[in-house]
């Protein structure tokens, strides 16, 4: 989790808009539900975050002992499919409660922050190397979808439902 803080961090500072938009929330705390998690899977960790006054984001690993100012609930019952979505950069469906200004910005760094993974790799790897890498990389995020909506459809019939999912695009 404490990697996973340190990648989100990462791209929140690389987008300054960002930063600007969590700063006025310091102290505010998010709690993300994963609502239908497959209990054949691990659990997660408690999911609690606070907002610094740096506009960054801090895991809180025990959890917070009030209740959250924001709530965002996710369906997680196909994680595969999330995943999928989230490789090909699509906002999964979620559910936001709470204080309405917090529920705002997030939804719009939901919809808008994205890594810029081959930005980051051209640092370490020089640009022409870090480019053929983010072509491959959307390739298989390509082909990851199809196989996901191929799945999806392969699973509505064997359901017998009428009308498959929509693939995720």
């Amino acid at each position: 989790m404490e990697r996973f803080i340190l990648v989100l961090n990462h791209v929140l500072a690389a987008e300054p808009v960002a930063v600007q938009r969590l700063k006025p929330h310091a102290g505010r705390c998010i709690r993300l539900q994963l609502s239908g998690w497959p209990s054949l899977l691990p659990p997660l960790p408690e999911l609690v975050f606070m907002v610094t006054p740096a506009g960054l984001i801090e895991w809180s690993a025990a959890g917070a002992a009030r209740e959250p100012d924001l709530r965002v609930t996710i369906d997680a019952s196909n994680p595969a499919r999330l995943v999928a979505r989230g490789i090909t950069g699509q906002r999964p469906p979620v559910d936001v409660a709470g204080d309405a200004g917090l529920a705002t910005d997030v939804s719009w760094l939901i919809d808008n922050l994205r890594w810029d993974a081959a930005e980051d790799l051209s640092r370490l790897i020089g640009p022409a190397a870090a480019h053929e890498l983010a072509r491959i990389g959307r390739l298989l995020a390509d082909g990851l979808r199809e196989a996901v909506g191929a799945f999806g459809t392969l699973a509505a019939r064997a359901r017998g439902d009428a009308r498959p999912e929509p693939p995720v695009r």
